[in-house]
């Protein structure tokens, strides 16, 4: 496969676009439709569900059915208490990161449409006259709408339940390395909707139904891919999400494995895992020289794949993963090429898989 055929003009339009959008666990709605939109010239139908995740269907009416899945969903923050002098108190939705938020502007989503204001923090100064200075916790950490009371916030249209996320857009460092928040994992999304276009662009005709499966609320517990499984009922799943660059400071690879940006998709080895689905994978990576990484993962994956694997009685299901520096903080960052190898890996898989297959341990 040429690189020309990879991230054109229109993808990375569209990714840029997508990126930007607030997407938070729950509230996903806004980014599926840009999702859609890109994807509705390459599938032919579109399957929804009750609590936003969509799925781009080539050959629907086909008995076998095979899905390739991100999730859409970036973490965020709810409005928890409001105190009498007007500052906010939050909790997490998904695995919002406490220690980045002093200092951060956020954007708070309500009716009215978004109210603007920033993560407070006491100066330097005042902290350290104790002798101990204190690490940001969820009960310390407010937010600051300028307002002087309770009731000047609620005018706003800022209420309890209100969502939280930040404003940092994308944007590309040293010509190769993109930057935002919630590439975990929104780039997901945009990998498997590469996919769709390349089958369309190159006419390649598959024997099976193929399901471009972005589901909804991965971070609080996989429950999009857990609804949409039992939906589609498929005989495959593929699912591709992010994973961790350990070679940045105050990572324990002996912990963490070693996997790094820039060397390559990570094929992960999980009992959720089917073996002969991930050898597969493997030999498509070797036979098309796609440079991959591989990662032991103990017990569960922490992916949708663990909800595709153990639904409907066992489907034959496998990760692929981007490596990414930062994770959940606003400034997580993946290699281009990386991105380019897993959209290659994931097509050149789909090739692969015959109507019918079982990926059986036994034949």
């Amino acid at each position: 496969m040429s690189d020309k055929t990879l991230l054109n003009d229109a993808s990375m339009a569209f990714l840029e676009k997508y990126l930007n959008n607030a997407s938070p666990t729950g509230y996903e709605a806004e980014g599926q439709k840009i999702w859609m939109e890109y994807l509705k010239p390459y599938v032919d139908t579109f399957i929804t569900d009750t609590y936003g995740t969509a799925v781009g269907v080539i050959n629907p009416d086909a008995p076998y059915k095979v899905v390739i899945e991100g999730h859409s969903d970036e973490i965020s923050w709810y409005v928890n208490y409001i105190t009498d002098n007007g500052l906010i108190y939050v909790i997490r939705n998904g695995g919002s990161d406490q220690m980045i938020a002093p200092s951060k502007r956020v954007n708070i989503h309500t009716k009215n449409g978004i109210v603007k204001g920033v993560f407070g923090w006491p100066a330097i100064h005042t902290r350290n006259r104790g002798g101990k200075d204190e690490a940001p916790k969820i009960e310390t950490i407010f937010i600051d709408l300028g307002c002087n009371t309770k009731e000047e916030v609620e005018k706003l249209g800022v209420h309890v339940g209100c969502v939280i996320t930040y404003p940092d857009e994308f944007m590309v460092l040293n010509e190769n390395k993109f930057v935002c928040r919630a590439l975990d994992n929104r780039m997901g999304g945009f990998m498997i909707a590469e996919v769709a276009r390349l089958l369309k662009e190159k006419g390649k005709k598959l024997p099976f139904g193929l399901y471009i499966t972005n589901s909804v609320q991965e971070e609080v517990g996989l429950r999009g891919a857990e609804m949409i499984t039992k939906t589609i009922r498929p005989n495959v799943a593929i699912v591709t999400d992010v994973c961790h660059d350990s070679t940045t400071p105050m990572i324990d690879k002996r912990i963490e494995g070693e996997t790094q940006i820039g060397k390559g998709p990570v094929i992960t080895y999980a009992p959720a895992v089917q073996n002969k689905l991930r050898d597969l994978i493997v030999e498509t990576a070797e036979k098309n020289e796609i440079p991959f990484q591989r990662l032991a993962s103990s017990r569960v994956t922490g992916t949708d794949t663990d909800a595709f694997a153990y639904s409907n009685g066992g489907v034959a299901s496998a990760l692929i993963s981007l490596p990414l520096r930062y994770m959940h903080t606003t400034v997580e960052m993946v290699h281009k090429e990386d991105v380019e190898n897993v959209i290659k890996l994931i097509y050149e898989t789909v090739l692969k898989i015959e109507e019918g297959e079982t990926f059986s341990y036994f034949n």
